[in-house]
């Protein structure tokens, strides 16, 4: 690992065990951004179930709506990400979380009034843009309400988050279908009649609005765990320029860079059965979007919890041990689990065998999303935070929303030219990327471990700052 800048004096300001809020507090918070999380999946996770519809009405193939799933997404979500952190490491965490949430609830309703392939587009893009505020801000102010010994369970928490966004998205939105779809059409002033799919995206969108108000009820936390840039004329700031963020990455760039790869090609496997396991489901065996989203939606709410207890407890078991890799090792082997289970889902000879494989690489994956993330928060200094989660999320979802979706429509509409081989397409993609997300976490585990111990002598040395 690379020398630390000799101007970079490396401490931490109030981190003293007592001063942290209470507990009952710093919960209260983590209950309401893991509700903000919750809804972000609902509302970028609805159109998976819709797919066979919106294909229809709008004429269009397997690819052009992996890219709807995952490009459109993906684009500002990506991208903007790293501003929006530079923001969350200097300004209020709690207002960037609000704009988000008004934002991207206001663009899910306007997918529901796109008339064409290109304005729905347009507006998948508008909820990447809202929902790219949210976990930087999020993570950023969880790690200041909680020390190092119970960090890793509130972020395992909040990304409990996903599954049970995914699980609710999948049981809520195949009712809400199932009646839209039942109903009359809708018929709106200048917009006209909506489709069936078009009327679900106004239905799901806009009660999210809900949850930015419960935001304003937070407190923005003390920022903790700081560094001391030391200046030639002796004086001490915390002010840290991006360049030097870029820096401290760049020093210790064999620990981040693996551990962002192998990160995001768990997410290819993660987002690319969120956006395919449905129509998997209705092409091979026949399900009707009811049936696979209830089933679906159910096994991805039970795996949630699971896979917080698996992290929280199977990384407190290695730390115990003596591990310094703690939560890394224990991410290593949630994808392993994940990956073996995600290569024998889509080749099981019955829906009911699938949908039980489906619960290991739900928790597997799950927990070492979990894990990962905890990792990077515990070696991370505090106004660096935002911004390292948000080059972390750009490389995992930049990576996971296009090539996870995309890499099985590809493989579907130009490997195997098939619709009805949609089921080989996930075990492809799965295979190849599990192959990859093995190597680079295996490699990571060294060099996090280092980071780790560089960490903690840099906090343990600042107790007088």
């Amino acid at each position: 690992m690379a020398a630390r800048d000799e101007k970079t004096d490396t401490g931490q300001t109030n981190t003293g065990q007592s001063d942290y809020p209470s507990p009952t507090y710093a919960w209260y918070v983590v209950v309401i951004l893991t509700l903000a999380y919750v809804v972000s999946f609902i509302d970028r996770q609805i159109m998976a179930l819709m797919v066979e519809p919106i294909r229809k009405d709008l004429d269009i193939s397997d690819t052009q709506i992996s890219l709807l799933l995952g490009l459109a997404f993906a684009i500002f979500y990506t991208f903007l990400g790293i501003p929006i952190g530079r923001m969350a490491d200097l300004r209020s965490r709690k207002k960037i979380i609000i704009a988000g949430i008004t934002i991207w609830c206001f663009m899910t309703a306007a997918c529901g009034l796109a008339r064409n392939y290109v304005q729905l587009f347009a507006a998948r893009i508008g909820v990447g843009f809202g929902e790219a505020a949210l976990s930087p801000s999020a993570l950023s102010m969880i790690s200041d309400y909680f020390p190092k010994e119970t960090r890793g369970r509130a972020v395992a928490f909040y990304t409990m988050g996903i599954a049970i966004g995914v699980g609710l998205a999948m049981i809520i939105g195949s009712q809400v279908i199932a009646y839209v779809f039942n109903a009359p059409p809708v018929t709106l002033p200048v917009v006209g009649t909506l489709f069936a799919w078009q009327t679900v995206f106004l239905v799901v969108g806009l009660p999210g609005l809900l949850i930015a108000v419960l935001m304003a009820t937070v407190k923005e936390p003390v920022r903790r765990e700081q560094i001391k840039q030391a200046h030639d004329d002796g004086t001490e700031s915390r002010h840290v320029l991006f360049s030097q963020v870029v820096a401290f990455l760049w020093q210790r760039r064999r620990m981040y860079v693996s551990h962002f790869l192998g990160m995001s090609i768990v997410g290819i496997l993660s987002y690319g059965f969120y956006a395919w396991i449905p129509t998997m489901f209705i092409r091979t065996w026949g399900w009707t979007i009811q049936e696979i989203g209830l089933a679906y939606g159910v096994l991805t709410l039970i795996s949630g919890p699971l896979a917080v207890i698996a992290a929280a407890k199977t990384s407190e078991a290695f730390s115990r041990r003596g591990y310094q890799d703690a939560h890394m090792r224990t991410a290593l082997w949630g994808s392993l689990i994940g990956i073996v289970f995600a290569v024998a889902t889509p080749l099981m000879p019955h829906p009911y065998l699938s949908l039980i494989m489906l619960l290991p690489v739900s928790v597997g994956t799950s927990a070492a999303t979990a894990a990962g993330l905890a990792a990077l928060m515990m070696v991370t200094p505090n106004q660096m935070r935002a911004q390292t989660s948000a080059v972390y999320f750009f490389v995992v979802n930049i990576l996971g929303l296009t090539v996870g979706p995309t890499g099985i429509a590809l493989f579907t509409d130009y490997v195997f030219r098939d619709d009805a081989m949609l089921r080989y397409s996930v075990a492809s993609v799965s295979v190849m990327a599990g192959l990859f997300a093995a190597g680079f976490l295996v490699y990571n585990l060294r060099h996090y471990a280092a980071s780790y111990e560089e960490a903690k002598n840099w906090a343990e040395g600042s107790a007088d700052g």
